[in-house]
C-alpha cells in the first residue's frame, strides 16, 4: 500500500497522543496497520505490548489478514488486535477474583438478559421491557450505579427501574455472569479504584490504536483512557461526521473531551478519498457543511468527475421499488459478465421500508440478500449445544441449566424445574446445586427425580473429563450422548431437521479447529463463543445478489452502485429527529450513505406514501 504524506505522517508520529480525522473511504484501516508494523519492526515495540481495538469482529479479523501479509508470526506473536469487548473479556478472566467472579464466567446474550429484567419487573409487555432494557444498557454505558440513577431519577419510572438494575446486577452476580455491557464497564470501574491492577494493564500496553473512536460510549472511552495514562500513548481514529450511534450510547463529544484530557494530543486530518467519485463526494460534503464542526475537514477524490449523480422523484412506494429494480436489472444487462448482483446496495433508513422492494425483487427474479438477517449464533439448535458449553463453565449460569436439562425433552418439566427453582431460590443456590442436593430432591416423586439424576449423572461425567479431552472429540461425543442428531430430526418436519443438524456440524467443525488452533479445551472455548455470539451481528454469506440494508448496518461497506431510497422529510430525516431537534445525526447518516457509493449514486423520494394523507417533501439534500 503506497500512503499519502498525510497518512506516512500518522503513520510515524510517535510524539504523544495522536487524533487521525479519517474521513469516508480514506485508508483509515491501512494506516492503523501499517502503524502496527512501524512500531513493532522500526520503533522495537515487543508484539505483546501492542494492542489495536475495533468495535467489530470483521473490522478485527481485517486487521489481523493484512498484519499477517506484512510480518512473520514471530514478529506478531502476543499482539492484539481484538474488539473493545474482547479485551475486557480478557482483563475480567485475568482480574476475575478483584470482583468477586470465578474465571469461567457466563456472558449472557439479550434474550437472557431480557429474560431476568423481565421477571423481575413482574411481567410486561415487550415494548415497557424493551425499554427497561435498554434504559439500564445506556446507565451502564454512561458508567451510572443504580446508586447514582436512584439520586438523580426524575419520575417514578426511572425509581423502578433503577430498582430492577440493581435487582438485575445481583442476580448476574449470583449466576457469576456478565451481560455485554458488563465486559467493558467491570474492568473501566476496575481499573478507576485499583492502582495496583491499573498499573500493572498500563505497563503491559504500552502502545493503543483505537479505531471509530467517534462511536465510543463513556464507558469504552474511559477504559481507553485508562489503560493509556497520563502520557497518553495512543493513536485513536475516527470521523465526527459519521457519528450515528447516539441511540445505543455513542458520545461524539469524547473527540472534544480528549483535546481537553490531551492538550498536546496532534490532530492529522485524512481528507483523501480512495472509493468515490468527486460528484459523489461533493453532495457528501454538501450534506454535511451545515452541521456544526468538531474539525473542519472536506474530502476530495483523484478519480475524476465521474457520473451524474441521480436524483429521481416517484410517484409512491410502489413506483419507487419498481424503478430502483428496473434500473438494477437494465445495469446488470448493460454490464454483462463484468457487473454483479453484489455490485448493488438498496440502502433505507429504517427495516419496514425493505419489504416492498424484497417484493419487486422477487417478482424481477433478482436475488437479494436481507442486511440484519438471523444471526448464526441465535438459531435455536445453536443456541442448544451453547447451553451445555455455558453450564459446563460455569454451573452457576441458571439460564444454560434450564436449557440443557430440557433439550432434548428428557422427562424434566414444569413441575420439577418449578420446585428445583423454589428451593434455589430459598437457599440462596444455583439450579446446578439445588439438583445435586438430596433435601431438593426429595421434594421429587420418583420417577422426576431418577430423570433429573440421569441427567445430573451423564453431565457429571462429562465435566469431569471437559479440561482434559480434546474440544472436537468432546462435543461430538457429548451430541452424540444426548442423541442430539435425531432430536433435531424427529421434532422438524421435511429437511429442516437435515438443516439444522448441518449447522451443529459447523459449529462443532468450528470448535474442533479452533481447539487445536489455540490449543484450548472446550471449557476454554465456552467465553470466546459466548462473546461471538454478541458480536456476530448477523450471519451473511458471500452470494451474488443485491444487498438490502438500513443505513445504520451499512457503514464501513461499499459498493459500485448505491440507491439511496426514501430522501424525504419523515423518512431521511426520520420524525422522530424531526421532532427531537435532532437533525444533525440524520445527516451524519445520510453522508455515510452518500460515501458507500463508488461509482453511481442515485437518490429516489416519493412524491406521495401510503401513509401519509398529503404529499411528501424531499429531504433538501436530495433535490
Amino acid at each position: 500500500m503506497k500512503l499519502n504524506p498525510q497518512q506516512i505522517e500518522a503513520v510515524r508520529y510517535l510524539g504523544g497522543p495522536l487524533l487521525v480525522l479519517a474521513g469516508a473511504g480514506s485508508g483509515k484501516t491501512g494506516v492503523i496497520t501499517q502503524k502496527i508494523k512501524h512500531l513493532i519492526v522500526n520503533v522495537g515495540y515487543l508484539p505483546h505490548t501492542v494492542a489495536a481495538i475495533t468495535f467489530t469482529n470483521k473490522a478485527a479479523t481485517e486487521m489481523q489478514e493484512r498484519v499477517a501479509k506484512m510480518l512473520p508470526k514471530s514478529q506478531t506473536r502476543g499482539l492484539t488486535i481484538c474488539t473493545f469487548h474482547s479485551l475486557g473479556m480478557k482483563i475480567l478472566r485475568e482480574e476475575a477474583n478483584h470482583i468477586g467472579y470465578k474465571k469461567n464466567f457466563s456472558i449472557l446474550d439479550s434474550t437472557d438478559s431480557a429474560k431476568i429484567i423481565g421477571e423481575l419487573l413482574g411481567g410486561t409487555g415487550k415494548e415497557a421491557l424493551f425499554k427497561a432494557q435498554h434504559q439500564i444498557s445506556l446507565w451502564k454505558n454512561d458508567l451510572k450505579t443504580p446508586e447514582d440513577v436512584l439520586q438523580t431519577a426524575s419520575n417514578a419510572w426511572e425509581e423502578q427501574i433503577a430498582r430492577v438494575y440493581a435487582s438485575y446486577q445481583e442476580t448476574l452476580q449470583s449466576y457469576q455472569a456478565v451481560d455485554f455491557d458488563d465486559l467493558i464497564r467491570l474492568p473501566a470501574v476496575l481499573l478507576q479504584q485499583n492502582s495496583e491492577v491499573r498499573n500493572k494493564w498500563q505497563r503491559r500496553l504500552r502502545y493503543l490504536l483505537v479505531d471509530e473512536c467517534q462511536d465510543t460510549n463513556t464507558c469504552q472511552f474511559t477504559l481507553m483512557k485508562l489503560l493509556t495514562g497520563a502520557e497518553g500513548m495512543f493513536t485513536a481514529v475516527g470521523d465526527d461526521d459519521q457519528s450515528i450511534y447516539a441511540w445505543r450510547g455513542a458520545n461524539m463529544e469524547n473527540l472534544r473531551k480528549m483535546q481537553e484530557d490531551y492538550p498536546q494530543m496532534k490532530v492529522i486530518k485524512l481528507e483523501q478519498n480512495y472509493r468515490s467519485t468527486a460528484r459523489i463526494l461533493k453532495i457528501a460534503n454538501k450534506v454535511i457543511e451545515n452541521n456544526p464542526k468538531l474539525f473542519t475537514k472536506k474530502l476530495w477524490s483523484q478519480f475524476g468527475e465521474g457520473e451524474i449523480v441521480k436524483v429521481v422523484a416517484c410517484q409512491n412506494e410502489q413506483h419507487e421499488a419498481d424503478w430502483v429494480v428496473s434500473q438494477i436489472v437494465k445495469q446488470k444487462l448493460v454490464g454483462g459478465d463484468k457487473t454483479q448482483y453484489a455490485d448493488f446496495a438498496v440502502l433505507y433508513r429504517g427495516n419496514h421500508q425493505a419489504r416492498i422492494f424484497e417484493e419487486a425483487l422477487r417478482s424481477a427474479r433478482v436475488p437479494y440478500q436481507l442486511s440484519g438477517g438471523q444471526s448464526f449464533f441465535d438459531k435455536a439448535e445453536i443456541k442448544d449445544v451453547l447451553s451445555y458449553l455455558r453450564l459446563l463453565a460455569n454451573p452457576n449460569d441458571d439460564p444454560a441449566f434450564l436449557r440443557a436439562v430440557t433439550t432434548p425433552k428428557r422427562g424434566i418439566g414444569d413441575v420439577t424445574l418449578g420446585k428445583l427453582n423454589t428451593y434455589a431460590h430459598e437457599h440462596e443456590c444455583s439450579l446446578y446445586e439445588a439438583a445435586q442436593n438430596e433435601e431438593a430432591l426429595a421434594l421429587l416423586n420418583n420417577t422426576n427425580r431418577q430423570h433429573l439424576q440421569a441427567f445430573m449423572d451423564m453431565f457429571g461425567n462429562y465435566r469431569a473429563k471437559a479440561e482434559t479431552s480434546e474440544a472436537g472429540e468432546f462435543i461430538n461425543s457429548l451430541l452424540k450422548e444426548i442423541d442430539y442428531e435425531n432430536h433435531l430430526l424427529a421434532s422438524e418436519e421435511g429437511k429442516a431437521g437435515e438443516i439444522k443438524w448441518r449447522n451443529v456440524s459447523d459449529l462443532t467443525g468450528w470448535l474442533e479447529r479452533k481447539g487445536e488452533q489455540d490449543g484450548k479445551n472446550i471449557i476454554e472455548l465456552a467465553q470466546t463463543v459466548a462473546l461471538m455470539t454478541l458480536l456476530e451481528g448477523k450471519s451473511e454469506e458471500e452470494v451474488d445478489a443485491v444487498k438490502l440494508s438500513t443505513l445504520h448496518a451499512s457503514k464501513g461497506l461499499e459498493y459500485p452502485y448505491i440507491f439511496l431510497v426514501g430522501c424525504e422529510e419523515g423518512i431521511l430525516p426520520h420524525n422522530d429527529s424531526i421532532e427531537e431537534d435532532n437533525v444533525e445525526e440524520e445527516r451524519r447518516l445520510m453522508y455515510v450513505g452518500i460515501t458507500r457509493a463508488k461509482r453511481q449514486l442515485t437518490l429516489t423520494h416519493c412524491v406521495k406514501r401510503k401513509n401519509k394523507a398529503h404529499g411528501s417533501s424531499p429531504n433538501p439534500a436530495a433535490s
